[in-house]
């Protein structure tokens, strides 16, 4: 029977030639280990997803060349890997396909049948749905072979499942194998293994699931490729966010068996850690600054950055004003001195007078309101994007999930920035977050998770006085954004109809800000831009 590889590659979008040498290389460890079949993820060469591009003649010919070169190298092993394939006639101009290559030809290839629409990617706008199911021989048995979406569950896609095409096939396939560019989000995971061991059971065959790992903008792919028996008991299972290569024997798969993995918040941590270091290595933003206010925000976020990149490739920056507390400074310092990164502190009171005293002919006669508190936001917006331009730095920015959607933060102030570290963790997450970075040393200060939260913009204010308590917030946020729930039905969960109303107005009215807000690393079903999408100019009121 055959030894078959499942490898999960990091592969940068459009960088083809390192990301052939990346698959070579692997390549060269299953052959090594006597591999007869390879197997890599969705869009091996190109990277996932590379959205426009594909429109580029250029991107291609490029990809083609190089998949040329892969196929000659091919000697004395059968690889399958993901490619956009060029077709003709009506319809869009490529198929998202798996090819299985062998002998410097390609002898089989796999189209993908339910192509992904959801807030990260549109793959409709791009390939032609393929229509039926592929079925090859390899080494005396049969393998199925299907692509990302094309195994999960009817309900999650509302259309017809591939899979009940095999069953019309004039064989059945003894094993399934399924590549993927499967992107994180919580709860993913748990989700993934209880789907496959239900498919397994069901349809009586084992699965050979290959991820990608590594991250593209605000999107982490987790990796945790996957062998399940056909009693859907987990055989092997690949590692999280780090490239991996599992080798499996097809006719030893349902001889032993490795628990499921277990779904906690150590996966969010490192998503988003993995999310801060390959986006700053994809881009060549290899060190970074973020504001330090010495809140808890900003604390995770520093913790998070220093983890991805190195202490040594952090710089982070308190910016006090008059309404600054000491303790916000110190607790800042304190953390940077734990975490080992470089500590600045600008003072940013004689801008404020500046601003004051340039206004002052404008404002006569009216009273200070928010646009003075935003002044102070933007001046550290503008002070940190100058040390970002200065140093070249990646400036990132740690607003979190609940206050964005609530539109409680300052367009071109704390907003500015390259990447948004938390702006997918809603408020209540970011408390358990900071409670497992300290689960083994204090790492961020106990005065930092224990103080209220505030923004620090005038005297004695609270994040409380302008938003309904965390819990309560996160959870209406969590049934309106992510369960699709309407008023009256989260208000029969126990919540004030008043401010479900209020919550939910709030989230709509301030689309214009999270349209103008930096990508941020993806950890929900539903990311908070640009996964909510409403209109900026509306009357619809719920």
């Amino acid at each position: 029977m055959a030894k078959i590889a499942l490898v999960q590659t990091n592969p940068i979008i459009g960088a083809f030639e390192r990301n052939l040498r990346q698959v070579l290389q692997w390549i060269d460890k299953a052959r090594e280990a006597r591999c007869d079949l390879v197997i890599f993820p969705e869009l091996t060469l190109s990277g996932s997803p590379p959205y426009d591009f594909l429109e580029r003649s250029s991107f291609l010919e490029t990809h083609d060349r190089v998949l040329a070169e892969l196929i000659q190298t091919l000697e004395g092993v059968t690889c399958i890997v993901g490619v956009p394939e060029r077709r003709q006639g009506p319809g869009k101009p490529l198929y998202n396909s798996a090819l299985v290559l062998e002998r410097n030809k390609i002898v089989f290839h796999a189209r993908k049948q339910l192509l992904a629409s959801n807030c990260v990617c549109e793959e409709a706008r791009y390939f032609e749905p393929g229509t039926t199911p592929t079925i090859f021989p390899f080494q005396k048995m049969y393998y199925g072979l299907t692509l990302g979406e094309d195994i999960l569950p009817e309900s999650r896609s509302g259309r017809v499942h591939p899979l009940a095409g095999l069953a019309v096939e004039p064989v059945m396939p003894d094993v399934l194998i399924n590549i993927a560019a499967s992107p994180y989000y919580f709860g993913k995971l748990k989700a993934y293994q209880d789907t496959f061991s239900q498919m397994c059971r069901q349809n009586n065959i084992p699965l050979l699931y290959v991820n990608q790992i590594g991250a593209q903008d605000g999107l982490v792919f987790d990796g945790h490729s996957m062998v399940m028996t056909a009693g859907g008991v987990l055989h092997q299972i690949g590692a999280g966010y780090a490239e991996d290569m599992l080798i499996v024997d097809s006719d030893e798969i349902d001889t032993t068996s490795v628990p499921f993995v277990e779904e906690t918040v150590t996966q969010v941590y490192k998503a988003l850690v993995l999310g801060v270091r390959d986006y700053s290595r994809k881009t060549g933003l290899t060190k970074a600054v973020l504001g330090l206010s010495g809140g808890i925000d900003s604390a995770v976020a520093a913790v998070i950055a220093c983890h991805a990149l190195g202490p040594e490739n952090v710089l982070c920056v308190a910016l006090p004003s008059p309404y600054t507390s000491p303790q916000s400074v110190e607790d800042a310092e304190k953390l940077a001195e734990i975490a080992g990164c470089d500590f600045e502190v600008i003072n940013i009171s004689a801008a404020m007078e500046a601003y004051r005293l340039g206004l002052a002919a404008c404002f006569t006669g009216y009273p200070e309101d928010t646009t003075e508190q935003n002044i102070q936001s933007r001046i550290r917006g503008n002070l940190l994007m100058a040390l970002s331009n200065k140093f070249n730095r990646l400036l990132l920015t740690a607003s979190n999930r609940s206050e964005l959607a609530m539109g409680y933060c300052t367009l071109y102030g704390d907003m500015c920035g390259g990447l948004a570290v938390i702006a997918d963790v809603p408020k209540t997450l970011v408390y358990t977050l900071a409670h497992f970075i300290n689960k083994e040393s204090e790492r961020i200060p106990e005065q930092i998770i224990l103080r209220p939260p505030t923004a620090e913009l005038k005297p004695n204010q609270y994040d409380q006085d302008d938003l309904p308590p965390y819990d309560v917030l996160d959870a209406v946020l969590q049934a309106y954004l992510e369960e699709g729930k309407g008023v009256e039905e989260i208000a029969a969960l126990g919540f004030d109809t008043s401010l479900v109303r209020d919550i939910i107005r709030r989230v709509k009215t301030n689309a214009y800000k999270r349209q103008q807000a930096p990508p941020c690393i993806r950890i929900t079903t539903r990311c908070a831009a640009p996964g909510w999408r409403y209109p900026l100019a509306h009357g619809f009121v719920e």
